[in-house]
């Protein structure tokens, strides 16, 4: 999966690129460069996150990745359509199904992984997406927009833009990293679940009172951490009572303590998850 995002992002660039240069072909000399070299910071700063994966890659391609496809969209309906502009658009929207896919994820967050530990992506909660997806396509455009005024000497908008820009990118981007660093890790000492999101702190639960990991039925009365997410959700339970405290809101700024027996977590991936406890001896099913 990995080696795939790299080849087709690698086509983004060789193939597409030449539909990218149609669309500003009819601007000025300010604007093509301006445009072009925003174009390559993107793709380059994708490049690199695939050549050297990690979390924070991770969030780094989730947000330029569809930038990238939103592009080639825009140049396919400036430009006349051609097979360059035609697979840009193609190349785009595969990188951006690749890059979005829970084995990808999962290969980017393994790969900051310390030691003999297993780390599973865990699905965002449902009441993030449009909030994430809106405030994206507002900075997304503040982006493109703000430098491109500027080139064209329109002050009266490319200063402002330019100026919201960087101020959304300083409050966003912290924001989106925390939705990719969430995630349960399996380490030799026991069931590790990091998400500072959903939980105040990081908890861990111990081998020695693991019981059983399983595919969460309707009806089960565990612990919700899932946020909640859509999907299929794995319930652990546990021997002994342990506390969690969950992350702060408005009406609780210190976060609410809870004693818990069974939790339930959404991985993207349930049943590598499931697979993985079993084959640490964690009483599976």
């Amino acid at each position: 999966m990995l080696w795939a995002a790299r080849a087709i992002w690698l086509a983004v660039a060789v193939i597409g690129g030449a539909g990218f240069g149609e669309a500003l072909a009819e601007h000025s000399r300010a604007v093509q460069l301006t445009g072009t070299t925003l174009l390559w910071v993107g793709w380059a700063a994708v490049a690199v996150t695939l050549a050297v994966p990690s979390a924070i890659g991770l969030t780094v391609s989730r947000v330029l990745a569809p930038v990238g496809a939103v592009a080639a969209v825009v140049a396919l309906t400036a430009a006349e359509p051609s097979s360059a502009t035609v697979v840009g658009v193609v190349a785009t929207l595969v990188a951006l199904v690749v890059v979005g896919s829970g084995e990808f994820g999962n290969l980017m967050v393994q790969a900051s992984a310390y030691g003999d530990e297993q780390r599973f992506l865990l699905r965002p909660p449902a009441a993030f997406y449009v909030p994430t997806v809106v405030s994206w396509a507002a900075w997304c455009a503040a982006v493109v927009v703000g430098p491109l005024a500027l080139a064209a000497r329109n002050w009266i908008a490319g200063v402002p833009v330019t100026v919201a820009a960087v101020a959304l990118g300083a409050f966003l981007l912290p924001r989106f990293h925390r939705l990719t660093r969430r995630w349960v890790v399996l380490v030799p000492a026991g069931f590790v679940l990091h998400d500072h999101v959903v939980l105040a702190e990081t908890v861990m639960f111990p081998t020695s009172i693991l019981r059983r990991a399983r595919l969460a039925l309707a009806d089960t009365q565990a612990a919700d951490f899932t946020g909640p997410a859509g999907g299929h959700a794995v319930e652990v339970t546990v021997s002994e009572s342990t506390t969690v405290v969950l992350a702060g809101t408005r009406a609780k700024p210190n976060g609410t303590a809870l004693h818990v027996l069974a939790f339930l977590v959404a991985p993207t991936r349930p049943g590598r998850l499931l697979h993985a406890a079993g084959e640490r001896s964690l009483s599976v099913g």
